[in-house]
């Protein structure tokens, strides 16, 4: 269950339980050659959407706050990459990776949607 924060569900919280989830995800994989660097990148992009967002909400202008989205979003789409291509060298972690993936996915469109909104709005 997701925190509120007085005016609905956190999303800075669901973005940072999403970046712990694929923590605790790439612990379980084997650390050879080939996973290595994939795990480094999922990390990283995973860790940088919820950071660009909490950096939105502090944004100092609308641009501002439009471009850290737009990077939670990159970031977002990155994740689904890293996750797609995890689940190929992993087979055996395939479930767990959709799992991630779908969640990704849902944070993916809430982001096109906030960019989306704001393009309407000038």
């Amino acid at each position: 269950m997701l925190k509120t924060n007085g005016k609905g569900y956190d999303f800075e919280e669901r973005t940072a339980k999403f970046a712990e989830g694929v923590i605790s995800f790439a612990r379980t994989l084997k650390k050879d050659t080939v996973n290595l660097p994939l795990i480094n990148q999922l990390v990283r992009s995973a860790t940088s959407i919820g950071v660009n967002y909490m950096e939105a909400n502090g944004a100092s202008s609308e641009r501002d706050f439009k471009n850290k989205i737009s990077i939670s979003k990159k970031e977002a789409r990155e994740t689904k990459f890293w996750l797609r291509i995890i689940a190929k060298a992993n087979t055996e972690k395939e479930e767990k990776c959709r799992e991630l993936w779908r969640e990704c996915q849902e944070l993916t469109s809430i982001f096109s949607k906030i960019v989306l909104t704001i393009n309407k709005k000038k």
